[in-house]
């Protein structure tokens, strides 16, 4: 068994003890994150190691993850010894979506990447003495497709496109770690809102000059999430047995693209008014800009909040505030 220190400590935000982001989790368990050194999954291991779990990180470079002593990190699941206790497993590896073109090798690594991984921690199942009691995988809204206005929930079925045939590889696999027992969640995440990173940080830049706009004619629905309320989600869906599925990873009240452009103009105390025209952002960076920057989904998380679990940034206004007044 591998031994935990118990001295480190990442820094909190000023705004919410990590400790809280999993309160839902009692006691003391070992969770095995993938991606743990990614926008969401570095929230995750904080907020866990933070509340006095133990974790394990799955890190490409381990030797240069930042992640303190009291993480076990790891290069490849192959380290991890059979004996080991694992509680959980959070699975949010994989190639980024979001940061170049979709040439075909690109599309090629984004879904060989997700189901090498999913593997992986399937055969990691199999080969310990104790098994998790639950496997949560990231998936994402890209599930249902690019559509218009209809509301969507976990019964909805989706649309064709490259996102989607992304996200049903995703699922597929998942079903096959379920298959074998496993209490299964199929985490369909939308977009993440903090300063650290994801859309968000890309976008505040060009806003803070005043250059922000609206994308093409800003009416393309967007289901946002803060990234705090996914780690609760995340957590909720760890420590409640009766939840496997589609679990939607969104606010409940998405917006039109020009809706949140107005309100995050507003948290900056900038104007929002120079609209990106779809035309070249088409010419340029092709599916990937229709889908990802000119489409959308209009997603209700359903079944989370069925669950029980209650957001705490439900209105875009209040979480655009607390994630910016973070200094």
């Amino acid at each position: 068994m591998h031994d935990f220190a118990s001295s480190a400590r990442f820094t909190s935000h000023p705004s919410e003890s990590p400790a809280a982001l999993v309160s839902a989790l009692s006691g003391h368990h070992t969770v095995l994150v993938t991606g743990g050194t990614g926008f969401v999954g570095s929230r995750l291991v904080e907020a866990l190691l933070d509340a006095g779990h133990y974790v394990i990180v799955l890190s490409r470079k381990p030797g240069r993850a930042a992640v303190p002593g009291k993480a076990w990190t790891v290069g490849t699941l192959d380290e991890i010894p059979g004996d080991t206790r694992v509680d959980a497993i959070v699975n949010l590896a994989g190639e980024p979506i979001a940061d170049g073109l979709w040439t075909a090798a690109k599309r090629r690594r984004i879904i060989t990447s997700r189901l090498d991984m999913i593997d992986a921690c399937l055969k990691l199942v199999q080969r310990l003495v104790a098994g998790p009691k639950v496997f949560v995988t990231a998936s994402a809204i890209g599930w249902y497709g690019i559509r218009g206005d209809e509301a969507l929930d976990e019964s909805s079925d989706g649309a064709p496109c490259f996102s989607r045939d992304v996200c049903l590889a995703i699922e597929d696999a998942a079903e096959r770690v379920e298959a074998t027992g496993l209490r299964t969640v199929r985490l369909r995440i939308g977009l993440v809102l903090d300063r650290a990173g994801g859309m968000l940080g890309r976008m505040l830049m060009p806003f803070k000059l005043g250059l922000g706009g609206p994308f093409g004619r800003g009416q393309h629905w967007m289901s946002w999430i803060h990234r705090d309320d996914l780690i609760r989600l995340i957590s909720h869906c760890i420590a409640h047995p009766d939840l496997s599925g589609p679990v939607n990873g969104t606010a409940p009240q998405p917006v039109r693209n020009r809706e949140f452009v107005r309100s995050l103009g507003k948290a900056l105390r900038r104007p929002a008014v120079i609209p990106v025209p779809a035309l070249p952002l088409k010419l340029v960076l092709g599916q990937f800009a229709e889908e990802l920057l000119l489409g959308g989904q209009r997603v209700h998380p359903v079944r989370a909040e069925a669950s029980g679990f209650a957001f705490r940034y439900a209105d875009l206004d209040e979480a655009l505030e607390a994630i910016l007044a973070r200094r």
